[in-house]
């Protein structure tokens, strides 16, 4: 079967010859103490922060599509408390991804620059989704260290925030920080989403095991130092944020990274149906760099009773390497 030329991979015979030419040692997995630095949003008091950053900037970057119920609180509360009050956070800068409805203008009146995915690096066309997203807006910010927040948020707070930007400021030695948090359904308290713990976890546990002690590697909260974020690919889709923790372990070891308990968060829970062609984007990112040629790189799923979805994986390439961002953010 192809796909535009290209070959897509939906036989068993197809299958086993991937597996024979993809060189793979399995190893066994024992239980060992997490190797990632852990912490607590509560650990990290606002008047440390304020003198831990001296001349640091910072931008807190929130890609959105089409979120005009949440976006614009969102912002309200980091201006007010962070840019305002405390001048910890320089900018806050909305990517308005492609979105219909009032996003743009109610990130705007809540005090955020508000930056549309479709202008920035037009050269590499005008595509969209969260890793795009993520990547044209390390473009447009200005920042030592970018915070990326998700725009659906129902109960943010801007711990969210300040508790990322902890280790990074008061951690010379650190380049990246994943937030983790509870999620509450069905009045319950539960630990990640679905396609965390029935998808990302136990991939990294069999293929990545250093990255296992990571609670939740799709977390949309998380952030790191411009100068380690500009040296990785971006993947375009969903994939973005479990390719994005593996690049920057085996380019800058797991000591670099660390993760914080942000505490409860609510947002919006999708249905299952569109879980779907998110899992398999991150299964397709986690592979194309643990196991190169075992996944398809493009593939069709074809969910009962509705239209098949093609999932095709793409990625940016590192923003040290694209002439209009030296431009912009000269060394």
């Amino acid at each position: 079967m192809t796909i535009a030329g290209d070959l897509v991979m939906t036989t068993g015979q197809s299958l086993a010859t991937r597996l024979a030419s993809t060189p793979m040692l399995a190893k066994d997995v024992r239980v060992i103490p997490s190797s990632v630095s852990t912490h607590v949003a509560s650990e990290f008091p606002l008047d440390a922060l304020v003198a831990a950053k001296g001349a640091t900037t910072v931008s807190v970057c929130i890609p959105a599509r089409n979120e005009e119920p949440t976006v614009g609180a969102i912002v309200s509360a980091i201006r007010t408390a962070l840019v305002d009050s405390l001048g910890l956070v320089d900018e806050i800068v909305v990517i308005d991804d492609h979105s219909s409805d009032l996003t743009a203008q109610r990130a705007t009146e809540a005090g955020a620059r508000v930056v549309r995915a479709a202008e920035v690096l037009t050269g590499f066309g005008e595509g969209h989704g969260k890793g795009e997203a993520l990547w044209k807006s390390l473009h447009a910010s200005t920042g030592d260290i970018v915070i990326w927040c998700d725009a659906d948020v129902r109960d943010f707070d801007t711990r969210f925030i300040t508790g990322l930007l902890g280790p990074l400021l008061t951690n010379p030695d650190l380049g990246f920080v994943k937030g983790f948090y509870e999620r509450p359904d069905d009045g319950t308290v539960r630990g990640g989403g679905r396609v965390t713990e029935l998808v990302a976890r136990p991939l990294l546990t069999l293929l990545m095991p250093e990255l296992a002690g990571v609670i939740q590697p799709l977390s949309g909260e998380y952030g790191g130092r411009r100068r380690v974020l500009e040296q990785v690919p971006f993947v375009e889709a969903y994939g973005v944020d479990i390719a994005m923790l593996i690049d920057i372990v085996t380019m800058f070891g797991i000591d670099a990274v660390a993760q914080v308990d942000l505490g409860m968060r609510i947002h919006r829970n999708r249905p299952l149906h569109e879980l779907s062609p998110m899992a398999a984007q991150v299964m397709q990112a986690a592979l194309h760099r643990i196991a190169p040629g075992l996944a398809a790189e493009r593939a069709v799923l074809n969910p009962p009773d509705l239209t098949p979805i093609e999932i095709e994986y793409r990625e940016r390439p590192p923003l040290i390497s694209v002439p209009e961002y030296l431009a912009s953010h000269p060394r």
